[in-house]
């Protein structure tokens, strides 16, 4: 008899936790993917010039077209988003040479332009590893984690967050960096959280909550090191979730400690067609209230609703694309209006960086 009791009182918890979690007025009820899909189409009448504004706007351009290229004299970009790999400031373990970047913002600073810091720790292709030769040993766990594509391709390396004595070493070239540079550039960023075929099965030392744990304590270092400076963690994906449907927090954790540490936030790629982006980055930056700086970088395709992903590092936008004509006016109030952003980063893709990010930005 106390056994049937105790199966009808599990039964009864049971049900009740069924009810909570499917009824309208339970906590779990997903919310709709398709929410945002069409609202693009509210910005779509958005006319040039771009109107003034408090959005600061920078081209992201690799550092050896900087010089007397054209957005120089044009007085609304504020600056350059330039992109340093950690194996380049750091060449033996504790010997940082940052000349590029004292070179590089001398340059910007006699033009009057603002230097913001894109600090790589991932790299897109399998040539180029995104650590420093010593990290990838034994005392290190290798020091990184080489990312494939859904198909098993190679789509470049990533540091191991997660693994603490990699994080210790990111933690000290983030501080040699604020010693020499916090307070002199306009700001520094992290890359994005995203990372491809990350999982327990092909590395034991990895889990998505420590993963989503080395994310914090990397915006922590960054926070310390750059009191003065604008601070940024690019956060788009997470592993181990996909919004809606899966939502384990990760992500949402992210952006919820940047705005309680003061680290600002935002990511690559505004795609605004999009469902995946629509449904992570651009819905938290959208659905919330943040006191932090965020951003938004219209990246490598982005100008004709493409990513780096669909084209791969080296390849060529499809032929005839360079045609298609682009709406620099509805993705500036895309993102204005929807995502409230205080940077967008421009990538310096031609044709349309000057044929239509330049001419509307006049």
């Amino acid at each position: 008899m106390r056994d049937q009791d105790s199966w009808r009182t599990f039964l009864l918890v049971l049900l009740s936790a069924l009810f909570m979690l499917f009824t309208p007025s339970g906590s779990a009820e997903v919310p709709d993917a398709d929410r945002y899909v069409e609202t693009y189409k509210q910005y779509l009448d958005a006319v040039s010039p771009l109107p003034e504004d408090e959005i600061k706007h920078f081209v992201f351009i690799p550092r050896a077209e900087i010089r007397e290229h054209s957005f120089l004299d044009n007085e609304r970009i504020a600056g350059a988003q330039i992109l340093y790999p950690w194996r380049a400031l750091e060449k033996s373990r504790g010997s940082y040479d940052f000349s590029i970047v004292s070179e590089d913002l001398d340059y910007l600073t006699s033009r009057k332009k603002k230097l913001f810091i894109q600090l790589q720790d991932v790299t897109f292709h399998f040539e180029s590893p995104a650590v420093p030769s010593y990290l990838r040993s034994p005392e290190f766990d290798g020091g990184e984690f080489e990312k494939k594509s859904d198909e098993g391709a190679s789509s470049g390396w990533i540091a191991k967050r997660w693994n603490s004595r990699v994080r210790d070493r990111f933690a000290l070239l983030l501080k040699a960096l604020g010693k020499e540079f916090d307070g002199k550039v306009e700001g520094i960023n992290l890359p994005e959280t995203a990372a491809e075929g990350l999982s327990t099965e092909r590395d034991s030392s990895f889990t998505s909550q420590l993963y989503a744990e080395g994310i914090k304590a990397n915006m922590r270092a960054l926070k310390g090191a750059f009191p003065k400076s604008v601070t940024i963690q690019y956060a788009n994906f997470m592993p181990g979730e996909w919004l809606p449907w899966e939502d384990r927090r990760y992500l949402r954790s992210i952006y919820e400690y940047g705005e309680e540490i003061g680290v600002g936030l935002g990511g690559p790629d505004l795609m605004v067609r999009r469902k995946a982006q629509l449904n992570h980055a651009l819905a938290l930056m959208h659905e919330n209230r943040y006191s932090v700086p965020l951003s938004i970088a219209v990246q490598r395709g982005n100008y004709i609703g493409m990513t780096g992903a669909d084209v791969g590092p080296g390849q060529s936008l499809p032929k005839g694309n360079h045609q298609q004509p682009t709406d620099v006016p509805m993705l500036h109030a895309f993102a204005r209006d929807f995502l409230r952003v205080d940077y967008i980063f421009w990538q310096n893709e031609e044709p349309y960086f000057t044929r239509d990010v330049l001419s509307h930005l006049r």
